[in-house]
């Protein structure tokens, strides 16, 4: 369309030239409509087949399948047929101790457990050898007096012997009959100052240990426990005090029970003097006595169980004590 407005326009232009001999360029018209589409042109004929192309790279791995449906349960097979059982194989030999496992740690200490009752006395054992000859003991002190014997004949003067030593001061005698008052006499010069009298000793305290706690009932108690018997007049051997001098006591005893009842007496010369008696009920309990005796020379007191072996709760550890004592007040010769 545009092809057929520049033609009129170059055949307007020569007509003026020919009138006018000048032909000037006018404006510009005003632009036509768009024309109609034209028909399609025909398909182009298929070209010829191309050369195969490279082969591509393999593709990724698909994701795995949905689980199948369960099968059908298969028919039971046939029973197989018991063979007879086979020899005992003989036992392998022992392997090699295995490695030592790493040590455990300590565990935390557990609770303090509650004491436990004592069990009974065990029975009395078979009498052992007599051992070893001891030591040369301590001189004793000098005994009673025997009864005076027949005199003998006289013997032959011997020489005179060193002077002995002074001898202990003998028993006071009787007092005798009072006699007539004499004249006054003159006051005599003042004497010598003498020596202090020695004052006559005895006195004792034992206790019990964990060996000898719950002695056997019916004998003296042995406390082997030596608290003072500077003077030995308490036998740890026998259990027995003996009077060395003759005068006025004081005996007197301390008891720990525990585990069983206690039944004891104080004994002198075999006569019971003195009883406790304490019944054992949860928890350790305590005894005691105490009494004053006059007492000859040779006298024995002791203290003993009393009512068998459930009667000899007599303890003693290292916060209990059971102890016995005795000590003179007062001479009497």
């Amino acid at each position: 369309m545009r092809f057929w407005w520049i033609l009129l326009t170059v055949g307007a232009c020569t007509g003026n030239v020919d009138t006018q001999d000048v032909c000037r360029q006018g404006h510009s018209g005003i632009p036509g409509n768009p024309g109609h589409n034209g028909l399609p042109g025909r398909d182009g004929r298929d070209g010829a087949k191309g050369d195969k192309g490279d082969a591509g790279e393999p593709g990724h791995p698909g994701s795995p399948g949905k689980d199948g449906l369960n099968g059908m349960k298969g028919e039971r097979g046939a029973d197989g047929n018991v063979e007879t059982k086979g020899i005992k194989g003989e036992p392998g030999s022992r392997g090699s101790p295995g490695k030592h496992g790493p040590k455990g740690f300590v565990g935390p200490p557990g609770e303090k457990g509650f004491k436990g009752e004592i069990g009974p006395q065990g029975q009395k054992g078979s009498k052992g050898d007599v051992g070893p000859l001891g030591p040369e003991g301590l001189q004793g002190s000098p005994g009673p007096l025997g009864p005076t014997g027949l005199r003998g004949p006289v013997g032959p003067i011997g020489k005179p012997g060193p002077q002995g030593e002074t001898g202990l001061m003998g028993p006071q005698g009787e007092p005798g009959a009072r006699g007539m008052r004499g004249w006054k006499g003159d006051r005599g010069e003042k004497g010598k100052i003498g020596e202090s009298p020695v004052l006559p000793k005895s006195a004792f305290t034992v206790g019990l240990t964990v060996l000898s706690k719950f002695p056997p009932s019916d004998l003296p108690i042995k406390f082997d426990r030596i608290l003072y018997n500077e003077l030995n007049h308490y036998n740890v051997a026998t259990g027995k005090f003996m009077c060395h001098l003759a005068g006025v006591y004081y005996f007197t005893y301390h008891i720990t029970v525990f585990s069983r009842n206690v039944q004891v007496a104080l004994v002198r010369n075999g006569v019971k003097v003195l009883h406790t008696k304490d019944g054992y009920l949860s928890s350790e309990d305590q005894a005691s006595g105490g009494v004053v005796l006059e007492l000859k020379l040779g006298d024995e007191v002791w203290m003993q169980v009393t009512g068998g072996e459930r009667f000899n709760g007599l303890f003693a550890d290292e916060d209990d004590d059971t102890t016995f004592t005795g000590f003179l007040l007062f001479t009497t010769s």
